[in-house]
């Protein structure tokens, strides 16, 4: 399944303006920084992907911990402040594509499906004032 990704979404991710290293990708903006992640199911079988957006500074950490823009993963910010792509399968909504179940590449053509959808990053951001990156690092210290 890692090599179908890295051969069909990730040059997406590149061509959407990605950069990072699998599983963790980020586009810096001027206004935000888009974070991807890949996550595989410990037992195996499947993945999901959470995105989220923090401000275009980085963000700092509860522990106090700054971390840059070119350094920030999705995994560094509260899981509240995460969303994860939803996969429709078997008739009900589910946070898993299983490759236990579907092949990989229509698994991977799937998820291209859902990158390109539009309104998936709606609701996330952006940071532009300062008032919105206070709210998002007492988020974080919560």
């Amino acid at each position: 399944m890692v090599g179908e990704l890295r051969a069909t979404v990730v040059p997406w991710l590149r061509r959407a303006g990605f950069t990072g290293n699998f599983p963790h990708f980020r586009r810096i903006e001027e206004k935000a920084i888009d974070l991807l992640t890949f996550q595989f199911d410990r037992h195996g079988g499947g993945f999901l992907v959470e995105i989220t957006r923090c401000p275009p500074g980085g963000v700092v950490t509860p522990e106090g911990k700054a971390i840059a823009p070119n350094d920030v993963k999705a995994w560094d910010l509260n899981p509240s402040r995460r969303r994860r792509v939803v996969v429709r399968q078997t008739g009900r909504m589910e946070d898993w594509f299983r490759f236990d179940r579907q092949s990989s590449s229509d698994l991977s053509l799937m998820l291209l499906g859902k990158l390109n959808a539009p309104g998936l990053w709606d609701g996330l951001g952006p940071f532009g004032e300062p008032n919105e990156q206070h709210r998002l690092l007492k988020d974080l210290e919560d």
